[in-house]
């Protein structure tokens, strides 16, 4: 697992899978366009909607949730990485989000 900063993760989100980890209360202040909402803790059980030959990357609000889920994907054969600085970054930059 690596940390990619905002710009990459942007650069990146339209081949990449942008896997986003928060609480649905989270996900309503918005998410980035495409992005797949599975909270952490239903990970376990939804791993099978990921798909395993494209990249991940993995979202949260701040980056520390999604560097453990980036770490744990790593550990099941994903490519996955972190992005730093989370949906809080990502918003204060302006961009998009649904």
């Amino acid at each position: 697992m690596s940390e990619i900063t905002i710009t990459d993760a942007d650069e990146r989100r339209t081949q990449d899978q942008i896997l986003d980890v928060r609480e649905d209360f989270e996900v309503a202040e918005g998410m980035i366009p495409g992005a797949l909402h599975i909270p952490m803790g239903e990970l376990n059980a939804r791993m099978a909607e990921i798909d395993h030959d494209r990249p991940v990357i993995v979202v949260c609000r701040s980056g520390n949730r999604s560097a453990r889920v980036a770490d744990a994907l790593t550990d099941a054969g994903y490519a996955a990485d972190t992005m730093g600085g989370g949906m809080t970054a990502w918003q204060r930059a302006g961009l998009p989000t649904t």
